[in-house]
């Protein structure tokens, strides 16, 4: 057996405990996918991140669930990175670039108050219609028809991992949301693999847009993410192709995870360009705490 050290950092909040929890694996070019995988399950978040070398960027992540791998995660990316910044592993670079599973993506680091923030460039936005049972969907998180605002639809969103977007009327729904994952995949017939993300713009905080909660696909082996960062830059191209489509660019804020004990926050801005959009979101992180994972030598490659 061999001890493996992992980084525990929480993204979009600068207060350890109550942003998005992420294991960071540096110098993971020696594992095998099924140590990552194996790594990610005993760490149990939400998002497990390696970070590799890159032929083709300044570095490569690849990020897995406790039960498979996925091909983007905002959170994850947030933790990482500021990760390799404060540790002088970036030098004094403030423009780079990473690999992933849904193609290279610019990244820029700024600081505000003494605080690195990171900007991230996400995938083209992709939205596909639910068709679906609507009642069996919002029973499965416990609400009724009467929760839902059906003034905009319902429709998968994707800029780099796809999720159900489902418009709220209210923000007291949000409290009586329990998620039986169990019952997803056949209800999201369209995406079987699809997660659940709930939102109104009802909030909490004045500085706030939009308010949020994340449910795993069952698939991933976990429940909830407490804040979601590709979640709330599909919610930016969402607003400005359902809600808002005359206007061709926002920047907002996005809060989440108020329920669960969570006070994150992600700044979202998107800006329509004929037929594309760019979406960008940015947060911050914080270093909470070293992590020990013993994993059999032979999972190395």
């Amino acid at each position: 057996m061999s001890n493996i050290k992992v980084y525990h950092y929480d993204a979009f909040s600068t207060v350890p405990g109550q942003g998005n929890p992420a294991g960071v694996v540096f110098d993971a070019d020696h594992f095998s996918e099924t140590a990552m995988q194996q790594i990610a399950y005993q760490v149990g978040f939400n998002e497990t991140v390696f970070v590799l070398n890159s032929e083709v960027a300044d570095v490569r992540l690849r990020y897995f669930t406790p039960g498979h791998e996925i091909n983007l995660c905002g959170h994850a990316t947030m933790a990482s990175l500021y990760g390799l910044k404060t540790r002088g592993m970036l030098g004094d670079k403030e423009l780079i670039t990473i690999e992933t599973n849904v193609g290279i993506l610019p990244i820029r680091f700024e600081r505000n108050d003494n605080t690195i923030y990171m900007e991230m460039k996400q995938d083209h936005p992709q939205f596909i219609p639910f068709q679906g049972d609507i009642e069996k969907l919002v029973s499965a998180i416990n609400l009724t028809l009467d929760d839902v605002d059906l003034s905009t639809p319902i429709v998968y969103g994707s800029t780099g991992a796809w999720t159900l977007l489902i418009p709220i009327r209210d923000l007291n729904s949000f409290m009586k949301m329990k998620p039986d994952s169990s019952l997803f995949p056949g209800i999201l017939i369209e995406n079987p693999k699809a997660s659940l993300h709930p939102f109104c713009f009802e909030t909490r905080d004045s500085d706030a847009m939009m308010h949020a909660r994340h449910f795993s696909s069952p698939y991933s082996g976990t429940t909830e993410d407490p804040v979601t960062g590709t979640a709330s830059g599909v919610m930016g191209a969402y607003y400005l192709t359902y809600v808002k489509p005359e206007i061709d660019e926002v920047q907002f804020v996005v809060e989440q995870g108020h329920e669960i004990g969570r006070d994150g926050k992600v700044q979202v801005s998107v800006i329509r360009d004929g037929a594309d959009m760019d979406v960008r979101m940015k947060g911050t992180a914080v270093f909470v705490r070293e992590l020990n994972v013993e994993l059999d030598t032979c999972s190395y490659t």
